[in-house]
């Protein structure tokens, strides 16, 4: 009887390790979570289940360790297009939540159109950033998580090292900040229509900010890394891209 009591309880704590593998800080030398209703410290630590950690950033912002969709800071997780909050099979301009015309964009923005002559029936809104309820990483993750604005993604490039490496054999960069905590972002390729391309090869992550000139509504901001090149760029907001989330500031 002692026996078959044992073997339930090793599976039941192996079920319970892999669930919350994406829970825990990436790095023990980041901190530890406080007790405090799931928050963590000013180092690393959980919210809402998700386990974050502290780059020492201007701004406070704390950064999620894995991706939407992910159970590890390896896995790739889940492709969003730009103001959707769940995966699919196709991203095109005929599948794209806020897009009514089939296979472009012209004339046929429903949400986040600043020009006329790309909004539905002359629709414009004048939104340059997401909604809550377009948010993925607030839909998936709860309120405290959102998407990263362009802005972020830039402090965390200009306040960090970067490498090219891999981690449990996953091609990505690591970010390490001056405080020695780090942040592991695979690549995980992107989806255009159908395919899903350049897995292991770049990364390409949105922020929640539209991409703002004269024209070209159709385009939002996102970050992109490969083994040569680092940056933002602008992109189709109807591709399939990665979600990593943040939380906006420190909290004790």
């Amino acid at each position: 009887m002692k026996i078959i009591q044992r073997l339930v309880a090793a599976l039941m704590l192996l079920t319970l390790t892999f669930t919350v593998a994406c829970n825990k800080p990436d790095d023990p030398n980041n901190g530890s979570n406080n007790g405090n209703n799931g928050e963590g410290n000013n180092n690393s630590g959980i919210y809402n289940g998700h386990a974050f950690v502290d780059l020492d950033l201007p701004s406070g912002t704390l950064w999620a360790t894995c991706n939407v969709g992910a159970n590890s800071p390896e896995d790739y997780g889940d492709y969003f297009a730009w103001g959707e909050t769940e995966p699919k099979a196709i991203y095109n301009w005929e599948t794209y939540k806020y897009c009514m015309y089939q296979y472009d964009y012209n004339n046929g923005l429903t949400k986040y159109c600043y020009d006329s002559h790309e909004g539905y029936n002359g629709f414009t809104d004048n939104l340059t950033s997401l909604e809550a309820e377009d948010d993925a990483a607030t839909v998936n993750w709860g309120e405290g998580w959102c998407m990263p604005t362009v802005d972020q993604w830039m402090e965390l490039l200009g306040n960090t090292y970067t490498t090219w490496t891999t981690k449990n054999g996953v091609y990505g960069r690591l970010f390490t900040a001056s405080n020695n905590n780090s942040l592991f972002l695979p690549a995980a390729g992107y989806y255009d229509w159908s395919w899903l391309r350049e897995v292991g090869d770049s990364g390409q992550y949105w922020s929640k900010s539209l991409y703002i000139n004269d024209v070209n509504c159709e385009y939002a901001w996102f970050f992109h890394f490969s083994k040569s090149d680092v940056t933002r760029k602008r992109g189709l907001r109807y591709y399939g891209w990665s979600i990593r989330p943040v939380r906006t500031a420190r909290q004790n």
